[in-house]
């Protein structure tokens, strides 16, 4: 039995919320690291994240079509798009909107300063944060992946009440030991702490090994 189904049988997926923050090429590295390694995702897209994903890639997200939007966005294949259930960020009736509802737990990536209120607040306003205060309450893993700098004291209290309420703050903050020679390998070890996060298996980066200049030393072999 494969990653996204329970020992019954059904079908569990991690819950992925993009909300309006800079940052969409994080969440699409998350997806393409969770469907990678087998894994079950439906996707919420919130009407903030729409507008940042047009101005950052020029893609339009539509619900109508957003296994094409997906695609262009990702370059996700047929097979794993089979493993992907979208939901409109309007729709309150939908599955994740329900405690009985089975998910393993919910990523919110790029968390927007917006957004972090909405889901600390307990708002719901639309399903993303509805989803996510539903993972709180049920007890399932939440990771809220902010991206802003400066923070205002505001939003260092709701990320702080975020975390006594269960979620994890990992915020999108790229290490450099590694040894990232390009842009999207900083992307890819946020995404790859989101996974450890959830506990689930990736390559997406080089884990510290205590020996110093190991990095550099592996990017000249």
């Amino acid at each position: 039995m494969d990653a996204e189904h329970s020992n019954r049988g059904e079908r569990r997926p991690w819950l992925v919320g993009v909300s309006g923050a800079s940052g969409t090429p994080y969440a699409g590295a998350v997806l393409r690291a969770l469907l990678d390694a087998g894994e079950a995702v439906d996707l919420v897209v919130s009407r903030a994240a729409r507008l940042t994903l047009l101005d950052e890639t020029g893609i339009a997200f539509r619900d109508a079509h957003w296994r094409d939007d997906l695609t262009a966005w990702t370059k996700l294949d047929e097979a794993a798009l089979d493993r992907v259930r979208y939901w409109s960020a309007g729709d309150l009736g939908a599955g994740p909107a329900s405690g009985s509802y089975p998910a393993k737990g919910m990523v919110v990536v790029p968390a927007s300063t917006a957004s972090v209120a909405g889901i600390a607040i307990g708002l719901s306003k639309d399903l993303l944060q509805r989803a996510a205060d539903v993972t709180l309450k049920e007890r399932r893993p939440l990771v809220v992946v902010p991206r802003e700098t400066p923070l205002t004291g505001t939003t260092l209290r709701h990320l702080v009440r975020l975390d006594d309420a269960g979620a994890v703050i990992l915020p999108a903050s790229p290490a450099f030991y590694a040894g990232a020679q390009d842009v999207q390998r900083l992307v890819d070890f946020v995404a790859g702490k989101v996974l450890d996060v959830l506990g689930v298996h990736h390559d997406l980066y080089r884990r510290w090994d205590g020996e110093l200049g190991g990095a550099r030393r592996e990017a000249t072999e």
